[in-house]
């Protein structure tokens, strides 16, 4: 075998650079960590993050207004709830709104007369408010009874008719019978909470 001469000595050396350079392309190109999905991600949310700033500056700037409608709601509701029947108990609910029934009755001309009354149990009302509710007999004129509903609307309190009757008239008299129910609004607190039944 011939030595090698000088120029394939250098081919050799050459050729061996040129391996281990193709060995550490080929090893960084096959292990190298493909690209993240966090980039991408970041470069994702970039455009979600601008429009949920513009989101919050437009609620930052409606905070105002909402906190007027707030403040006009609360005197609003502040005002209604003068109206409500206040008292410590049922009972005594009932008996107010039987005095305001017969406080009114009494301003018409003549007197409207008040006979036998009857109560309801106070129960739960629409919007977080209990409801007192009293029937009453009374032997009146037309005219009585209209003055007498007009007068009633235009009370403080929370009164509402919700049932009416009328009976024969007294052409002698010139009366009627009247069968009314009259209802005030009073604090969720008088009225008892409905048992929830339980299925089986």
């Amino acid at each position: 075998m011939s030595p090698l001469s000088e120029r394939d000595r250098r081919a050799v050396k050459a050729l061996g650079v040129a391996v281990g350079i193709f060995a550490v392309v080929f090893s960084i190109v096959w292990f190298w960590p493909a690209p993240s999905a966090g980039g991408a991600l970041v470069a994702a949310t970039v455009p979600q993050a601008e429009k949920r700033l513009k989101s919050l500056r437009r609620l930052a700037g409606a905070v105002p207004a909402r906190e007027e409608i707030d403040r006009r709601f609360s005197a609003e509701l502040a005002t209604r709830e003068k109206g409500l029947i206040n008292a410590e108990t049922p009972a005594q609910a009932q008996a107010q709104l039987l005095q305001i029934i017969r406080r009114v009755a009494q301003l018409q001309s003549p007197p409207m007369p008040i006979g036998s009354s009857d109560f309801s149990p106070v129960r739960p009302f629409p919007g977080g408010y209990g409801e007192a509710a009293v029937t009453l007999n009374s032997d009146c004129g037309i005219e009585q009874l209209v003055n007498f509903l007009a007068d009633l609307s235009s009370q403080k309190e929370l009164l509402a008719v919700t049932s009416l009757q009328l009976g024969a008239a007294h052409p002698k008299k010139k009366t009627m019978a009247v069968r009314i129910v009259i209802s005030g609004i009073t604090p969720k607190r008088l009225a008892p909470e409905r048992k929830q039944e339980v299925a089986f």
